[in-house]
């Protein structure tokens, strides 16, 4: 399982990649849980990251509006990441949502076919009123795109595991899996939460806050050893 850190600036990718984190997450929790950061910060870090390392840039919390996520990706794209995730945070139903992500990768595989493509449902999304999170391997699969993903909404003290049981998110995983897509799994994940994410078989295990002092992904820092200790724990 690889270990997703999402740092916000370049000072907190260095620290990241120095404790060990397999992919480097460009996000600005300003602007919500998959809030997206600016073209010079991610081009930054993209450049200033070793090799190895991948980078991954997410544009935002999106409405539906397809125009406007494609263009987005799109400008993403250009900044030589890995990976392209999308918050699928305006979408009610699985038409709409495979749609948008629709032109998304148009956008996306018609500048670079190797660049990733993640969907991010909500595990909250009762509490937002969006697309429920067990269809977005479906919606994932039919647009052609390649990780599957969920997230909470709502930074509140709740976190993944408060809003989908073990069971679920193991439905979540496999319906992943049977299509062909790599799953994620993440929302205000703590140290404690890595083996039972692990032991569901997710591929990719996203935080944030459990690398920054404090644990709090607003004020708190990101720091190499937090990080370390989070792959520490997934050692084999």
């Amino acid at each position: 399982m690889k270990l997703l850190i999402s740092p916000i600036n370049e000072a907190e990718a260095q620290e990241a990649v120095a404790g060990g984190a397999d992919i480097i997450d460009v996000k600005n929790p300003k602007e919500g849980a998959l809030g997206a950061s600016y073209p010079w910060v991610i081009k930054q870090i993209r450049q200033n990251a070793p090799s190895g390392i991948e980078v991954s840039c997410t544009i935002g919390d999106i409405p539906n509006l397809p125009g406007l996520a494609s263009l987005a990706a799109l400008g993403a794209a250009t900044l030589d990441v890995d990976y392209v995730k999308v918050g699928l945070y305006g979408l009610k139903s699985s038409e709409d949502a495979t749609f948008l992500l629709q032109q998304v990768c148009r956008a996306v595989k018609g500048y670079n076919p190797k660049t990733k493509i993640a969907a991010a449902g909500y595990a909250d999304a009762p509490k937002i009123g969006t697309i429920n999170p067990l269809l977005i391997p479906e919606v994932v699969h039919k647009a052609e795109a390649d990780i599957a993903m969920i997230d909470t909404a709502i930074k509140d003290g709740t976190n993944l595991l408060n809003h989908l049981t073990a069971k679920q998110l193991q439905l979540f995983v496999d319906s992943a899996h049977e299509f062909g897509l790599q799953a994620a799994l993440a929302g205000s994940l703590r140290k404690q939460d890595l083996p039972v994410i692990y032991n569901i078989g997710a591929d990719i295990a996203g935080l944030r806050g459990a690398a920054c002092t404090n644990s709090d992904r607003s004020k708190g820092h990101l720091t190499r050893e937090l990080v370390a200790e989070l792959c520490e724990i997934l050692k084999p």
